[in-house]
């Protein structure tokens, strides 16, 4: 028997939500302005009804059912949806999953202004336990540039909030986004502000064109080289306690993992070898490059 989900797309999950059952609870970003994100421009901000939801998960077999072990709830942030919608909707996963251990979404600055700590720690009670946080950086004239209408200390203390309530938080920070203007700065508020927060887990992309020109008309774009030795400096700066990096989203070019603080130095000598050997590439100069549509 075949099942599928009507999904309206494009839709996009964190490469760790690989092996996660979609379920598209909301249809784009509730916040949707920043000029960087081509995401979902195309898409018109709303929350599916609870019925249609629970309609899904019963339109697969038994079978299937009883081997789904995670769920991310799309698209943007999928937190915004309204408490009582949502905890009926993490009651449902519960109820037509047996072996379900864990529910993951984006979440927004905007989405986590809408939850109290309270009502944090009864979705996680659900088993809502992972957000996927888009800092995208910790300088305010980056976050300015980009239209995020939340400052770096405003999102540091939202995130704090969503720890106090005991989620794990994973936080994305995105080289080349300042453009060549505000590099230095960028990468150093990006790490400083990761070592205020030590979340579980912290992933590096780089800027690309996907339906977001006008962002890139507002800067002066980086090339291979210089986006190695942008990392190059989060990663020396970085020094957060009980955090794991990632730099494995399709975008980069440079594969970073591990633990901080075991190892940092290794991160340190890893990305100072890129840089190295890509210095003596002609890619160095190069843009990086424009992106086709990616489910990440």
């Amino acid at each position: 028997m075949l099942w599928y989900f009507d999904y309206v797309e494009p839709v996009f999950r964190p490469p760790s939500e690989a092996r996660s059952l979609i379920l598209q609870a909301t249809i784009g970003c509730s916040q949707n302005g920043c000029t960087f994100c081509g995401m979902y421009k195309m898409k018109r901000f709303h929350c599916r009804p609870v019925e249609e939801l629970v309609a899904e998960m019963r339109s697969i077999p038994l079978p299937h059912r009883a081997q789904i072990q995670r769920v991310f709830l799309a698209d943007g942030d999928a937190l915004v949806y309204p408490q009582d919608g949502l905890l009926q909707i993490l009651d449902a996963l519960a109820e037509h999953f047996p072996a379900l251990t864990r529910v993951a979404c984006y979440a927004s600055p905007n989405s986590l202004t809408t939850k109290t700590v309270d009502q944090l720690r009864q979705l996680r009670a659900k088993k809502l336990r992972i957000l996927y946080f888009g800092l995208e950086s910790g300088d305010d004239a980056t976050l300015e540039l980009i239209n995020k209408k939340f400052t770096a200390a405003r999102m540091l203390e939202l995130c704090r909030l969503a720890q106090q309530a005991g989620m794990k938080l994973s936080v994305t920070a995105i080289l080349g986004l300042a453009g060549t203007e505000r590099s230095a700065q960028h990468a150093a508020a990006t790490a400083d502000w990761i070592n205020a927060l030590s979340p579980e887990y912290f992933s590096l992309l780089t800027m690309f064109r996907r339906h977001n020109d006008i962002h890139f008309e507002r800067i002066n774009q980086l090339s291979n080289g210089q986006v190695l030795e942008e990392a190059l400096a989060v990663v020396r700066r970085l020094n957060p306690q009980r955090t794991i990096l990632r730099s494995n989203h399709v975008s980069n070019s440079l594969n970073l993992a591990g633990s901080y603080p075991k190892d940092r130095q290794r991160l340190i000598a890893q990305a100072e070898a890129a840089l190295e050997q890509a210095r003596r590439s002609p890619e160095w100069f190069e843009l990086v490059p424009e992106y086709e549509e990616t489910h990440y």
